[in-house]
């Protein structure tokens, strides 16, 4: 007997039969195969003409011969429905692009396409006065883009209800999905690396759209992109590859975060990237307390602002209560980062008794006294050590061996302002805590964590001592808290108490940060990074909705977690606790690990 993976490009002579099957429009499948085509390739040409006939509407779609603005979201998508649906036909290839073999990715880029597109026809209709304001490109857009969706909905469901539910079960499984061939190491990298520059050009562009309809259209294309990507089975297929090249794949990802900086000709774009490191390094550390560990921390902001009190007090501001003592960065940060684990350790020794929601308002209150004593500590309600609400500014710019990070420098033609300077800094800071991070979560300690976070009765039933190992991850996290906050403070040249409380309209605040860690998925290292850059950009691009930002941003957090409750970036036991074995994004898996089930056949 040996033990094999079954992996039959074709359905074996035993497989269930599924009875033939119609989508939700009375169309052949043929035909609506073709119209998906013929919509896709039309929606696309689509863009080469004028949508409207005034430059008021941004992004100047008023050119015949090229696309501009909103219509090269609509010529992404309609080029995603056209190659998708080749795949489907089975030009050679282009199969690699449907491993699953089902039409859900068909439907959402056609969904992708027609989004974008009539988002953009309402949006130069509502601006600018009425749908007289569109020129014939824009009516042959909008009938286009409809075409594919049309055929999409007529073409059989995988996952519906009834006479289907046998091919459900058979595509489930994944001994019956093709698995890819074992590639040579070199093929591997070089995929990694197309993905990683891939994602650097998405993440890019996503930051650097300059007006806020941009950014919708953005944001439709990519969320019904990946999607696509998810329901083909690309996704599970790149983190096999991961799995197999992690330092690689890691060494890859530090790489693009350096090269951003280089990618912009507006400084106001590298102080956003600095913020979302900053915002992102501290959502890591609170993924320790709740993602490894299981404790909810409603209070976690409280450290950042620890960290970014000392190295204020500490790095030679005229507004300090110790303006005398200048210490050079290494020393703030470390003091900074000693500062919170001395809180962290003082907080959690008297309340990490508690547990649930217990420990939740306990560490609630913790973070309101924090803002509370310091916004009193003006020398009149209290000592006077922080300047009370007006905080501590004109704090001085960091100055490295003569580098000084508040001034432009010129390095192989590229010009890096202050923020790009602060934001490489944050990318190796970023690149220490990610090391601690995995360290910790690999070791004797990390799955000491997780079995308290499964259970913590049984866990300590087994000898592991629940208060010391929660104790340690208390302080961790706070601690990489503290080293964040120490680089916030030199960004933004002051320290105020208001941004460290609960909850409020922009991060940080401890509610973004346990949103980031949630909505990126517990328990990883990319799903917090990937959720705080998420919660940053968005309240920052929905700026143009005003009153009504944060409605839409509650929309899109709920419809997030409707959709992927176990995080955009979920590990497999997370999964497994969202989702019943069987369904389609989820496979059946004979242990809880990342690897693929196998089964044994006769030798």
């Amino acid at each position: 007997m040996t033990e094999t993976t079954k992996t039959p490009a074709t359905p074996p002579a035993d497989a269930p039969t599924a009875p033939a099957a119609r989508g939700l429009l009375p169309l052949p499948a043929a035909a609506a195969r073709a119209l998906l085509l013929a919509g896709g390739i039309a929606t696309a040409a689509s863009t080469f003409l004028a949508w409207t006939w005034t430059a008021e509407f941004p992004g100047d779609l008023t050119v015949n011969g090229y696309p501009g603005g909103l219509q090269w979201l609509t010529f992404t998508a309609g080029i995603l429905v056209t190659l998708f649906t080749l795949a489907s036909y089975g030009v050679r290839g282009l199969g690699w692009l449907l491993p699953a073999r089902n039409n859900a990715p068909l439907f959402l880029t056609a969904l992708a396409a027609f989004g974008a597109t009539w988002y953009t026809i309402i949006s130069i209709s509502a601006e600018l006065g009425g749908l007289a304001n569109l020129e014939p490109g824009g009516w042959v857009a909008a009938v286009a883009s409809a075409l594919p969706l049309l055929g999409a909905l007529a073409l059989p469901e995988h996952n519906t209800e009834g006479g289907k539910e046998t091919l459900k079960a058979y595509i489930a499984k994944p001994d019956h999905i093709p698995a890819p061939q074992t590639a040579q190491g070199w093929i591997q990298r070089l995929t990694i690396t197309a993905v990683t520059l891939a994602g650097l050009g998405v993440f890019t562009y996503g930051i650097d759209t300059e007006y806020g309809e941009l950014f919708i259209g953005y944001l439709i294309v990519v969320v019904f992109a990946m999607w696509a990507l998810h329901t083909a089975g690309l996704l599970d297929r790149f983190s096999r590859l991961v799995a197999a090249n992690r330092s690689f794949t890691l060494a890859m990802g530090f790489v693009a975060a350096i090269l951003f900086p280089f990618t912009q000709t507006d400084d106001h774009y590298a102080n956003i990237g600095v913020n979302i490191l900053i915002f992102g390094t501290v959502a890591l550390g609170l993924n320790i307390v709740v993602g490894l560990a299981g404790l909810l921390d409603l209070g976690y902001v409280a450290f950042l602002g620890v960290g970014a009190y000392t190295a204020a007090l500490v790095s030679g501001s005229e507004f300090s209560k110790f303006s005398g003592v200048q210490f050079p960065f290494w020393a703030a940060a470390l003091t900074g980062a000693a500062a919170s684990l001395v809180f962290g350790v003082l907080i959690g020794a008297p309340t990490l008794r508690l547990r649930g929601d217990y420990l939740a308002i306990v560490t609630l209150g913790f973070g309101e006294i924090f803002r509370i004593a310091v916004n009193n500590m003006d020398g009149v309600s209290g000592p006077d050590i922080t300047n009370g609400p007006n905080g501590i500014p004109s704090i001085p710019d960091l100055n490295f061996f003569g580098f000084n990070f508040g001034e432009a420098h010129d390095l192989g033609g590229f010009s890096l302002g202050r923020f790009a300077n602060y934001y490489l800094l944050m990318v190796l800071i970023m690149a220490i805590v990610v090391l601690v991070y995995t360290r910790a979560a690999d070791s004797r300690i990390g799955r000491s964590w997780i079995a308290i976070r499964e259970d913590e009765t049984a866990a300590t039933a087994m000898g592991i001592n629940g208060f010391r190992v929660k104790l340690i991850a208390f302080a961790l996290g706070a601690t990489l808290a503290g080293l964040a906050g120490t680089v916030s403070a030199h960004v933004t040249y002051s320290v105020v108490p208001n941004p460290y409380q609960f909850a409020g309209a922009a991060p940080p605040n401890s509610a973004f940060l346990l949103a980031a860690v949630v909505l990126g998925g517990m328990g990883t290292v990319a799903g917090p990074l990937l959720g705080a850059a998420l919660l940053y950009l968005l309240p920052e691009k929905l700026v143009f909705l005003q009153d009504k930002s944060l409605l839409a941003f509650g929309i899109a957090l709920i419809l997030l977690m409707r959709f992927r409750p176990e995080g955009i970036i979920a590990n497999r036991r997370r999964q497994l606790e969202f989702h019943e074995t069987g369904q389609l994004d989820v496979p059946e898996q004979a242990t809880l690990t990342d690897e693929p089930a196998v089964t044994k056949a006769g030798a």
